[in-house]
């Protein structure tokens, strides 16, 4: 971002200090030769300049802007041949007054310029010198020796060029701003480099040329091809704001061999593919299906072009014109890519801890003649009988021989007295302790009973499943019990003679992890994850089963090898 702000900015003071038009140096040739541990490109001039320079990364580019220059040079371009890491040299008007030379070099060196007899020097340094020059005028000398045929196809171009000197757009095409609003969300989404630039009445042909040195890409305009713009854009990806300008032209852009772009009239350009043979090309898939294939390839294809898919050896069987069957070749191995295969490992706790404190006092407060007979069994004095106490053969002492019934209470009728009970239906289960306590107070006996207990139960279950799954592919792991239930049917007696129907239902229980993993661009994995752990216990009551449940659905994005906790709920039960 930082080197398309830096190109902007020069784009907008470029434009806001143009020079005069009646001191413009004429740029003659450009040329590249060996120099003594680096290597020149050389810009002959003629009249006085301002240079100005700045790099480009990604590819990595040296630009070199003229102010104050018109282009006299041939237009020719480079033959393409690595001269001391320079790997290519394009220049061209970029604006009035202004000529810009792109040097693509292999990687950025350090540089030097220099301005001396009527020329500027770009030295860059390296140790491949062994090399032969190139020139611009040379090369146009070699152009003007061609077979004589040449001279009728310029005939022919200046005949055409009278009948389309402005391309004037057809029903179909939109303006620049109709089309980045048509292609908004493809904007949003570009990785591309992103430009911001204003024209003001200029020429198509400069137009072009600033969208080959701002990309890097070789960009040839076919014969007659001319007309004006004026728009502004602002931060869009530069590949859409091209195909928005040639759209506003009536233009398209197609791919030569060698990663050039080739600006040709659509109505040419249907021409031209009506009049190519077409070629079918057998195309092995070798992780996706054929046949899922088939609408994304034929979405590409020419009206010419045509898609089948072979089930047998899962291959695409394609027709096309023969400029166009090696992209759509590479379009196909595009999307015929290693689906990322992800492993999923969830942990499901549950964890149920009960903590038991109980304490329990019971006491009874009577006298002998009042008394509750519910926690102390007092004797009936009514069945006594004479007993000997003593051994002597003689009874001495009346002793009961039974006690009151719990049920029974004694109140004694005759004066003041008291009698209490506390908790005597109250009891604990498996106490740890028990005490009594009695004592006498006054005429009446207290006796007290005392239970106490504590227990601490942990029941802690961890399950791990775990699952491998494709990108985009649904998976499920499922380890469980199927339980049976009895249903009994009483709407199936009739008149009271056939007895009710029973049938058997089945519910499943068990640890479940279903999952839907999707890899990232940025090798992130969102996933749709839901976890399940169910049981089954008898119902406290003779009802039938309760199923305890715990389960979590959820949409989480986490890293590779990352551990996310989707989820977790507490119970806290006091009574």
């Amino acid at each position: 971002m930082k080197r398309i702000t830096a190109l902007a900015a020069c784009l907008v003071v470029a434009a806001a200090a143009p020079p005069g038009a009646g001191r413009d140096g004429e740029v003659k040739a450009v040329s590249v030769r060996p120099a003594d541990r680096s290597v020149e490109v050389v810009i002959d001039l003629q009249g006085a300049v301002d240079v100005q320079d700045f790099t480009l990364a990604s590819p990595a580019r040296l630009v070199v802007d003229l102010q104050g220059a018109r282009l006299v040079a041939p237009a020719v371009l480079y033959d393409g041949l690595n001269r001391g890491g320079i790997k290519n040299i394009r220049y061209a008007q970029f604006r009035p007054g202004v000529v810009r030379i792109v040097i693509d070099v292999d990687v950025l060196k350090d540089y030097r310029i220099e301005r001396k007899d009527g020329q500027v020097r770009v030295r860059i340094g390296t140790e491949r010198t062994a090399f032969a020059a190139w020139s611009s005028q040379a090369a146009a000398r070699d152009l003007a020796t061609a077979p004589p045929v040449r001279s009728t196809e310029r005939a022919s171009g200046g005949q055409a060029a009278a009948r389309v000197a402005a391309p004037a757009p057809s029903d179909q095409t939109l303006s620049i701003d109709e089309y980045l609003s048509e292609h908004a969300k493809e904007s949003e989404q570009s990785q591309a480099a992103r430009i911001t630039v204003t024209w003001d009445n200029a020429d198509l042909r400069e137009v072009v040329a600033g969208f080959a040195a701002f990309s890097g890409r070789t960009i040839i305009l076919s014969k007659d091809i001319k007309g004006q713009v004026s728009a502004e854009i602002k931060n869009q990806p530069w590949d859409l704001a091209f195909n928005a300008v040639l759209e506003s032209q009536g233009l398209t852009v197609n791919m030569l061999d060698g990663g050039i772009l080739q600006v040709i009239d659509k109505k040419d350009l249907a021409r031209a593919d009506s009049t190519v043979p077409v070629e079918t090309r057998l195309v092995r898939v070798n992780y996706a299906r054929a046949s899922a294939l088939v609408p994304s390839v034929q979405s590409i294809l020419t009206k010419r072009g045509a898609v089948v898919a072979d089930s047998t050896s899962n291959a695409l069987v394609i027709t096309e014109i023969a400029s166009r069957i090696n992209r759509v070749d590479d379009f196909v191995k595009g999307l015929d890519i290693r689906t990322p295969q992800v492993s999923i490992q969830a942990k499901i706790i549950f964890v149920d801890r009960t903590d038991v404190e109980e304490l329990g006092v019971k006491y009874d407060l009577g006298s002998p003649t009042q008394f509750f007979n519910k926690l102390i069994q007092r004797p009936d004095p009514r069945t006594a009988k004479a007993v000997d106490t003593n051994g002597d053969g003689v009874p001495d002492a009346f002793v009961p021989q039974s006690n009151f019934t719990p049920d029974q209470t004694i109140v004694d009728l005759g004066g003041n007295s008291l009698s209490a009970l506390g908790n005597a239906d109250q009891e604990i289960v498996n106490p740890a302790l028990n005490l009594i306590f009695s004592t006498a107070v006054g005429n009446f006996n207290l006796t007290t009973f005392l239970q106490a207990l504590q227990r601490v139960e942990l029941a802690d279950l961890q399950a791990e499943p775990t699952i491998t799954t494709l990108d985009n592919r649904a998976a499920e792991i499922l380890v469980g019990d199927r339980v049976p239930i009895r249903i009994i049917d009483v709407s199936s007696a009739t008149g009271g003679v056939a007895p009710p129907r029973a049938t058997v239902r089945f519910e499943q229980t068990g640890i479940n992890l279903k999952v839907t993993p999707h890899v990232t661009a940025n090798r992130q994995v969102l996933m749709e994850v839901h976890a399940e752990n169910s049981s089954v216990k008898p119902a406290s009551v003779d009802i039938g089963f309760t199923f305890q449940t715990q389960q979590a659905d959820n949409q989480i994005l986490v890293n590779d090898g990352e551990t996310a906790v989707i989820g977790g709920l507490t119970v806290t039960s006091v009574t």
